[in-house]
């Protein structure tokens, strides 16, 4: 049975096409999905009933089952929901006095390894599909709604989620081909309507896929950086082996020709003693010196076994503070979630590890 989160707006309008329907009936069921999140076919009544009873023998709408809901005391919330066979992702809400942002997860569990993402320790099973990944958004909207969100930025029968960001569990590049048909419904304005600018894509350099975004959808774009030396970043972010830091920024100015926004995100986390001298700041301000750019400095959220401590505050803000001296426009990330595990780098989830990565030694690169 065709799930219908699973077809991004084009893609539903050919299906109902194929089955003899008009062209607005497409626009039709994608509003009804996307704007007033139906949770069946059922609920379309404006539909004919012949076509309600057609579309509902071969078509259904399904979304991740909630497992757990968790709210934390600065009132971010977190969702554990089911992916099938033993395995769960997590997708995080969070609140501000203009906005609600969404974290979705793309993978259940990371390949990648990164040496500080408590994710990359639950190694990795498999990609969502478009419809899982969609489904987080549409499940969260109609979650709110139905539990009487009520906030400032927040207009009458509209979606409460203003911004999503593709940096739950996994890396999105590595799901590419249901990665994007995901953006294209968030962006759709027949779907949630989304700016360009108000969904961002963070990834840790896969780049190859991030030439294919730039040409296919490009949305804003966040790079998890974390280190200024391919030296330091082959040991923190290992796929850095294979795209180093010199490809990698050159693909960052060739995003920015068509990105929405005129700079890139670059992620940086902050670990004690590791990546948060004096010498990494001179490097880093050589390496994105001529890649127009923000730098968003994020205070380590510890994890049993993780092998690595958070930097002290005031080195953060003097690292900030060199930044920018030197004309880089550099921010401190506010820690959000962090008593309920929603925190940057803290996303687990449930993940049945087919890499067997668990079973492996994982001590943390001795880089202090």
């Amino acid at each position: 049975m065709q799930n219908l989160l699973d077809l991004e707006p084009a893609a539903l309008a050919q299906w109902l096409a194929a089955r003899g329907e008009k062209p607005f009936r497409g626009r039709q069921v994608t509003r009804w999905i996307h704007q007033r999140f139906a949770a069946s076919v059922e609920e379309m009544t404006d539909l004919a009933k012949p076509l309600r009873a057609a579309l509902a023998r071969d078509a259904q709408i399904r979304a991740p089952r909630i497992l757990r809901d968790t709210t934390a005391s600065d009132g971010t919330r977190k969702w554990l929901l089911d992916a099938g066979s033993g395995n769960a992702v997590e997708a995080v809400y969070i609140p501000e006095d203009d906005r609600a942002t969404l974290c979705i997860s793309s993978q259940a569990g990371c390949a990648l390894d990164c040496a500080f993402c408590s994710t990359g320790r639950q190694g990795f099973n498999r990609n969502l599909s478009t419809g899982e990944i969609v489904g987080q958004l549409w499940l969260s909207n109609r979650t709110l709604l139905q539990d009487g969100v009520d906030a400032p930025w927040v207009e009458a029968g509209r979606a409460p989620i203003t911004n999503v960001v593709m940096m739950g569990m996994g890396e999105p590049l590595a799901n590419f081909d249901n990665v994007v048909p995901a953006l294209r419904t968030f962006l759709d304005d027949n779907a949630y309507g989304l700016s360009r600018r108000r969904v961002t894509l963070s990834t840790s350099g896969l780049v190859p896929w991030i030439d294919r975004l730039r040409d296919e959808c490009p949305v804003a774009l966040a790079v998890s950086l974390h280190a200024p030396t391919n030296e330091l970043r082959d040991h923190l972010v290992p796929i850095n082996r294979r795209h180093p830091l010199e490809s990698l920024m050159a693909a960052c100015l060739r995003y920015l020709e068509r990105a929405p926004r005129d700079f890139i995100t670059f992620e940086y986390v902050m670990l004690d003693g590791v990546n948060d001298q004096p010498e990494h700041t001179h490097a880093l301000i050589d390496l994105v010196r001529d890649v127009p750019c923000k730098l968003n400095l994020i205070p380590f959220n510890p994890f049993p076994g993780s092998g690595f401590a958070t930097s002290p505050r005031e080195r953060i803000r003097g690292f900030a503070h060199a930044l920018q001296d030197a004309g880089i426009v550099a921010t401190i990330r506010k820690t959000r979630g962090d008593d309920i595990d929603a925190a940057c780098g803290q996303l687990a989830g449930q993940v049945q590890d087919r890499t067997k990565r668990r079973l492996a030694s994982r001590v943390a690169p001795a880089l202090h």
